[in-house]
């Protein structure tokens, strides 16, 4: 895939992404680990740094701070994908199966590498 495209379809995947906290920040919250506080307020952030990542992954002045943003933030969120592999997720009034929420934990390391390829290895930063 070409870089530009491949970064326009990260920014898009993480503006969604981050919406996603708002419009549905139930999903979040769940998986929230207990000794975190303040489980609202960090889905909020969360939400607005993935948007904030995913608007600056696809500005060419801001494609490279933008992309280390999201490899951080991917890293911060991973305790919250081990949780829900621990205590189980619902996703539309229905259990997530675990052997998906198994796969999402390398396909957390498969996001950061799409993410470093597309933003901050990139040789050509114009979308």
């Amino acid at each position: 895939m070409k870089t530009s495209t491949s970064r326009t379809l990260l920014g898009a995947t993480f503006i969604l992404a981050g919406l996603n906290h708002f419009r549905s920040p139930e999903a979040y919250l769940q998986i929230m680990p207990d000794y975190l506080p303040a489980h609202e307020q960090l889905v909020a952030i969360s939400g607005v740094a993935e948007m904030l990542g995913g608007l600056g992954v696809l500005l060419p002045p801001t494609q490279r701070a933008a992309g280390w943003g999201l490899v951080l933030l991917l890293l911060a969120v991973f305790p919250a994908n081990i949780y829900a592999t621990q205590h189980g997720m619902e996703l539309f009034g229905k259990n997530v199966p675990r052997w998906m929420l198994w796969a999402r934990l390398p396909l957390q390391f498969l996001l950061i590498w799409w993410v470093y390829k597309a933003s901050v290895k990139s040789k050509n930063p114009s979308p």
